[in-house]
């Protein structure tokens, strides 16, 4: 029996008195791209904290590639094969662009701490980030300064330095928010290439962009999975059509 990338049972996540997330079960194979959508408070946004080690969760289980998270930190979470993006964008933005890809790519290519290393003049590592950095047509702004970018760009480059390590589960956070139509599409189209093999998990508001990508889509509502199917029978289920998409899925 295949192990899911990801597995969730009955994972709950209180705040205080409040219950955010309830009772949560998910599968999600491996190479498989999966949306979860709902609502505004539904709870996206925690269930990926929880996924990704940020938040601890109140009870149930979390695994990845099999392994359990329970008491790990965010960072041994992603040496497990897993990592993200967040809703807000994350570089660093005094650094130009292949300095930011660079930096994603260090820990997975065997860098860890040595500071003895003068990267400048690792040709195998620097020759690696400018591929990449290709792939996310962000050669030709090598060396702007990444705070410099336009919005869509730097996402483009968050995503990069999401995928930058090397991990095999990557989870991304509204990646196409506050994009135009033109960029949306061209962000789908990398989303699309970068995760080619990979397991990817996104959060995104955008219909278009869950049912242009998606495999399999999980909606959450108040905390809870009311639907976890394909997206045709997401598209057909009446609960989800009340309970989210409402004409858009009509």
């Amino acid at each position: 029996m295949t192990v899911p990338a990801i597995e969730l049972s009955d994972v709950r996540k209180n705040f205080g008195a409040t219950e955010i997330i309830r009772g949560v079960d998910l599968g999600i194979a491996r190479g498989e791209r999966h949306a979860i959508i709902g609502p505004n408070g539904a709870g996206k946004t925690t269930l990926f904290n929880l996924i990704s080690g940020r938040f601890p969760i109140s009870s149930g289980s979390i695994t990845v590639n099999g392994k359990s998270t329970a008491g790990l930190a965010p960072q041994e979470i992603n040496r497990l094969g897993l990592s993200r993006s967040f809703q807000i964008t994350s570089i660093f933005p005094r650094m130009t662009v292949f300095e930011n890809i660079r930096c994603g790519l260090l820990w997975s290519r065997g860098y860890r701490y040595s500071f003895w290393h003068l990267l400048g003049g690792q040709k195998a590592l620097n020759a690696e980030a400018d591929r990449l950095l290709d792939r996310l047509n962000l050669g030709d702004r090598r060396n702007v300064q990444a705070g410099l970018l336009s919005y869509a760009e730097q996402r483009a480059l968050e995503i990069g330095i999401t995928i930058a390590g090397g991990a095999d589960i990557i989870l991304l956070d509204e990646p196409t928010a506050g994009m135009s139509h033109s960029e949306t599409d061209a962000a789908v189209e990398l989303i699309r290439g970068v995760s080619e093999g990979k397991t990817l998990i996104m959060v995104e508001h955008d219909m278009s962009v869950v049912f242009g990508l998606a495999d399999r889509i999980t909606v959450l509502v108040y905390g809870e999975v009311i639907a976890s199917d394909t997206p045709a029978a997401i598209r057909g289920n009446a609960a989800v059509q009340e309970a989210y998409l409402g004409t858009i899925a009509a």
